[in-house]
């Protein structure tokens, strides 16, 4: 039997008069520092290193989707937030009653005019610098800031003045096509870094190079999809304003439509003529409306935590650093050199078009149709069917998955061209309540071919443009086009009904055979041309073992021999100096070792 002493100090020495315990002789027993150290350094049975990765990555995955439903749910409730406050606001001011008892001769319908002009007119010149300030603050950065922007909107309706809601307004036409580019570059990033923690193993992965053709796709439909399907709930958040609150105090359609007899493509000129001047039958109180104000406003705070804190990165900071470096010149000329890729011409009128078609759901359709027929009370009930619609047919995009990937963009184009024509010949009965299930029909395919035109355009310019480096300057374009219909729709909102959809029509039939000749050009490997992206030049001082010469190196002789010489005793010791291995090597992972050693 081996004598062990119960208590013993920290270097093995018995503590004297301790007790003494009695163990088999085949129990293992070490000296009490030997002990530790063995149980501190010794290899334990339930480290394994390849679950520990698996676990990391997992955590990642969940991280990455955790980020896109977070974005996704923020943009729905910004969005929502600031269509349905200014819905509620144009149907306010477009009561005569409300205006001259509340503001007298202020002249809001003038001021709203000047609002939806500011909105629709200033992102023309988007363009010039959306790329710009995307590459300035980054694009999750960028998302949170546009947030901002609109939560700025809401709060300068407390005050309904011509300088507070016109220039809020006119940010919010700024911002529109930053907003949206960064939104459609984060859904389609978080796609490419899903793969990546999927496939960690693969070395390409682990050496951060570019990703291999079309890997990424099956993440980019999924992810796509997702965004879209939570993105037109907005459309139903937006109506909560009108539902909870202002319904109460609309009159019913034998008023408001007292005095209309043309719909649908009857109207001959503007929308809904004729239409009652009054639509409130008791004024709402100001301390409602302050209510109602504060809780749109609470909704666009929450949606700009959800983004600020809830969403990762899209970029590695090292990335962030290479997108600005490549000059503030060539980011600027980037997005109008791609215009030269023939993809991209031939999806332009898409693009138009995926603008004209959601103008035309929330104002053509549902106001000369819907409400001239049914009355105002009907507008949000119209609203909410095509936003479900539209979320619902979301996941129509996922047949890419299995099919090829036409069938959504020009299913839903064909979709929305035989609603086109239907509607050309047909004029809605003013005050027929029996046409209602016909026009809940009507909504409900507009927001299926809806769904299908934008989740296949965004998923369509992910697979054609991988590259990281290029992805907003493509979105720009998108969203920019988008845009510019948006301001045509709103030029010709004095056209005649026929008119309008004789556009509608035209546009998407030439989008489907843009985009057919597109895909004929590309079965027949017709080269295109993308532009080069510089590489990037790195000036930034706290970065020097990037650049190509020492910028510690002084001008005298002693201080170059010494750091000759720490240069040769590094090399004693078998590794290469830090500016040598930077340029043989990945110049991020050259950044990780630098710090580390440092």
């Amino acid at each position: 039997m081996a004598q062990v002493y119960h208590d013993a100090s920290i270097n093995g020495v018995a503590a004297d008069g301790a007790g003494v315990l009695q163990l088999a002789d085949d129990t293992p027993v070490l000296d009490g520092a030997n002990a530790q150290v063995e149980e501190f350094l010794g290899e334990r049975a339930d480290d394994d290193e390849e679950a520990e990765e698996k676990r990391y990555y997992r955590r990642k995955r969940l991280l990455t989707v955790k980020s896109v439903v977070f974005a996704s749910l923020g943009t729905a409730i910004i969005y929502g937030v600031y269509l349905g406050l200014l819905q509620m606001q144009l149907i306010l001011h477009y009561d005569e009653t409300y205006r001259d008892v509340k503001y007298g001769n202020m002249g809001l319908q003038d001021i709203d005019n000047k609002m939806l002009m500011g909105i629709n007119v200033t992102p023309i010149a988007a363009l010039l610098y959306t790329p710009i300030l995307i590459r300035f603050f980054g694009t999750k950065w960028m998302l949170f800031l546009s947030s901002g922007i609109y939560a700025l909107f809401v709060s300068t309706n407390y005050w309904e003045r011509y300088y507070t809601l016109v220039p809020s307004a006119t940010v919010i036409g700024v911002m529109i096509v930053p907003f949206w580019a960064s939104i459609g570059n984060y859904i389609t990033r978080m796609a490419q870094k899903y793969y990546e923690f999927v496939n960690y193993k693969e070395q390409n992965v682990k050496e951060q190079n570019k990703l291999p053709r079309g890997a990424s796709h099956k993440y980019i439909i999924i992810f796509q999809s997702i965004f879209y399907s939570i993105f037109h709930i907005s459309f139903v958040l937006s109506q909560f304003p009108v539902f909870f609150f202002l319904s109460n105090y609309l009159y019913s359609y034998n008023h408001t439509l007292h005095s209309v007899n043309e719909c649908g493509a009857s109207i001959m000129h503007g929308i809904l003529p004729k239409f009652n001047v009054t639509v409130l039958h008791t004024l709402p109180p100001s301390l409602s409306l302050i209510y109602v104000e504060s809780t749109l406003m609470g909704a666009a705070l929450l949606s700009m935590i959800l983004i600020l804190a809830l969403c990762g990165s899209a970029y590695r900071p090292t990335e962030e650093i290479d997108l600005r470096s490549i000059g503030w010149g060539n980011i600027f000329q980037l997005p109008f050199k791609h215009a030269r890729d023939y993809r991209l011409r031939c999806l332009a009128p898409y693009f138009l078009y995926s603008g004209f078609e959601v103008l035309f759901a929330c104002t053509g359709f549902a106001l000369c149709y819907g409400v001239c027929a049914l009355g105002l009370e009907t507008l949000p009930y119209l609203i909410t069917a095509y936003g479900l619609s539209s979320s619902v047919s979301s996941f129509f995009a996922l047949s890419m998955l299995h099919l090829p990937r036409q069938v959504p963009l020009v299913g839903g184009a064909l979709l929305h061209s035989c609603i086109l024509i239907g509607l050309f010949f047909w004029s809605p009965t003013p005050k027929l309540l029996s046409q209602g299930p016909i026009l809940y029909i009507v909504a409900v395919l507009w927001g299926m071919g809806s769904a299908m035109n934008k989740t296949g355009l965004s998923i369509i310019i992910g697979m054609f443009y991988e590259d990281k480096e290029r992805q907003d300057f493509v979105f720009t374009i998108y969203h920019w086009l988008q845009a510019f219909a948006i301001f045509i729709v709103y030029l010709w909102s004095w056209l005649p009904m026929k008119a309008k959809l004789a556009i509608m029509l035209s546009s998407a039939l030439v989008s489907i055979l843009s985009y057919l000749w597109m895909e004929h050009k590309l079965r027949n490997k017709v080269p295109y041309r993308v532009p080069k992206i510089p590489a990037p030049r790195h000036k930034v001082k706290g970065y020097r073992y990037l650049e190509e010469e020492n910028s510690d190196e002084s001008g005298s002789d002693g201080e170059s021999e010494q750091s000759k010489g720490e240069e040769s005793d590094a090399d004693e010791n078998g590794r290469e100096p830090i500016r040598q291995r930077c340029r043989n090597s990945n110049k991020e992972q050259c950044y990780e070792q630098a710090v580390e050693e440092e």
